[in-house]
């Protein structure tokens, strides 16, 4: 997991082997507060960001991720405490470029900080809009601002998730997607306290989309790459999934299972993440649904639970 925080300065040897650039910086600040109008802290708004952070901290993998999600929380917290004290606070940009495969857990994560600053005071409403290229890009000059503006509304008090982001960019200079950025640029400036914006896409595309959009990368100081999940991570995301679903694996269909999401990997670079984990469940449950039927007969409590090696057998191209 690889997490970028950009300061403004090209990091040095020292700081690149470490991984993290720790410099916070943001239009979000936090303002000072009279003695006047200083409310005392709420115990049950820290306990719901607990409770968020739990959430967080119970997907799987994800570490690096986790760990800066965490500092934020915990730099807003105490920038609250120094404002009570009379000290200097220092504000945050909390504009985010998100990097990775389909899967990875973009989305998720997404909507896990929307929960959490909004408890934390930083979002009023911590919404998620997600949206597209084909969400914002019109068909005629003034009609890409127009679409990008009323995506920006929709999301305005929350966050604005803009997925394959770096697609806005690769149409040149006469392309629509220009536009797109320019209207997402003036809405980050007149929103600057009621919007967060998530760029997401492939690791290589968004890298390129950055480097032909400089101005983007001090607008855009937090990029989190999110890796593909190993063998181990998509067998414990698919154990929770059939738990919520009260489904559960024979031993033929865990190995199944196994050596499916194998191969994938294998055959696919880009194969592993929870899409595919979650596709061949969901067909799996197709297939027992099928299965049971045909017996004609009575069917007990774990009949109708378990899936078996044959429900997961067969080539993937129906997933």
């Amino acid at each position: 997991m690889k997490i970028n925080i950009w300061n403004g300065h090209e990091p040095d040897g020292s700081t690149a082997r470490k991984g993290v650039i720790r410099t916070l910086k943001t239009q979000y600040s936090i303002q000072p507060a009279s003695k006047a109008s200083r409310a005392p802290e709420d115990p049950n708004r820290r306990s719901s960001a607990r409770e968020i952070l739990l959430e967080l901290n119970n997907l799987t993998g994800l570490h690096g991720v986790k760990k800066l999600i965490q500092e934020i929380y915990a730099f807003v917290e105490i920038q609250k405490r120094r404002q009570k004290e009379g000290l200097a606070t220092e504000p945050l940009v909390l504009h985010m470029i998100f990097k990775g495969n389909p899967g990875t857990g973009k989305t998720t994560v997404a909507r896990i900080l929307g929960k959490l600053f909004k408890e934390v005071g930083v979002l009023p409403k911590g919404h998620l809009i997600e949206v597209e290229r084909a969400d914002m890009v019109g068909e005629f000059i003034g009609h890409t601002a127009q679409k990008t503006r009323e995506q920006i509304k929709k999301a305005l008090g929350g966050i604005l998730f803009i997925d394959e982001a770096y697609s806005l960019a690769r149409g040149g200079e006469k392309d629509f997607g220009k536009e797109a950025i320019d209207a997402l640029v003036k809405g980050m400036e007149d929103h600057r306290d009621n919007l967060i914006l998530i760029l997401a896409g492939y690791q290589d595309e968004m890298d390129w989309f950055v480097e032909v959009n400089p101005g983007m990368r001090s607008r855009f100081p937090v990029h989190i790459s999110f890796p593909d999940y190993t063998t181990v991570e998509l067998l414990a995301i698919a154990d929770i999934m059939l738990q919520r679903k009260q489904y559960s694996l024979s031993n033929g269909a865990m190995e199944e299972l196994r050596f499916t999401v194998e191969k994938e990997q294998k055959r696919h670079e880009h194969s592993g993440n929870a899409r595919l984990v979650r596709n061949l469940i969901e067909r799996a449950m197709r297939r027992q649904a099928v299965r049971l039927l045909e017996q004609n007969c009575d069917l007990s409590r774990m009949d109708l639970m378990l899936i078996k090696r044959e429900d997961l057998e067969g080539p993937l191209d129906d997933i």
